[in-house]
């Protein structure tokens, strides 16, 4: 099977440049993001015009970009142009986004009444009628801020912080401590003399559910938990 790809377009000084690139890497590039090149570009050709199969010239790719290396300019050509998407790539660009905004919302944000997470479906249902569009183009942090601001006159909704304590039994700390580590950002730990372990975490709010689960997990239920703080 081919790989899946979209054109990547830049004009400069009346000459057109495109390449062939993964979607998906192509976006992550476009915010900035380090990505594989050789993962990002599909195909081995800089394209005066793809669609017809014409390829630049490698004088007007050195003078344009100072190098000839496909992977550099197609990289370049990604950054600085446009990337140009059928109505159903975008379709799918979208609603991938938009899931992964959904997302980052629930994990980072709570009702502030009730300090409680809020639901996915529900801060889906807010975005709706608050009629918000996504930009495939744009990350998910700096989106999120903008929809969590229009949602906040629909639903209570902030972005906070909680910190949990949780204290694991002896027969369990020595080999759960990495693991617990991984879990958010730890402010506080103790070791008992009998090989207890309390530590302290800073998690987004959101994921107090989530976090206590996999504690759960890892202590086969026998970790005792509590919600220190949420702020």
């Amino acid at each position: 099977m081919s790989k899946p790809y979209v054109i990547a377009r830049l004009e400069v000084g009346g000459q057109r440049f495109e390449v062939l690139v993964n979607p998906d890497l192509a976006f992550k590039a476009k915010e900035g993001k380090n990505v594989n090149l050789d993962e990002l570009l599909v195909g081995d050709y800089v394209y005066k015009d793809a669609r017809k199969g014409l390829k630049a010239s490698p004088e007007a790719m050195q003078k344009v970009f100072g190098t000839t290396d496909v992977k550099k300019i197609a990289l370049e050509i990604v950054r600085r142009g446009e990337i140009q998407l059928t109505a159903e790539q975008r379709r799918q660009l979208i609603e991938s986004k938009k899931k992964q905004i959904i997302n980052f919302i629930a994990r980072n944000a709570i009702d502030p009444r009730t300090k409680a997470p809020i639901p996915p479906k529900r801060i889906e249902m807010a975005m709706e009628q608050a009629r918000i569009g996504i930009d495939p183009f744009i990350s998910v942090e700096k989106q999120a801020v903008q929809v969590i601001k229009a949602i906040s006159r629909i639903i209570p909704i902030k972005i906070a912080k909680a910190i949990i304590q949780a204290k694991i039994p002896p027969k369990y700390s020595g080999r759960a401590y990495s693991q617990v580590m991984k879990l958010g950002e730890v402010k506080k730990t103790e070791w008992r003399t009998d090989g207890t372990l309390i530590v302290e975490l800073e998690i987004p709010a959101g994921m107090q559910t989530e976090v206590i689960n996999k504690l759960n997990s890892i202590t086969r239920g026998e970790v005792e938990v509590k919600i220190v703080t949420v702020k």
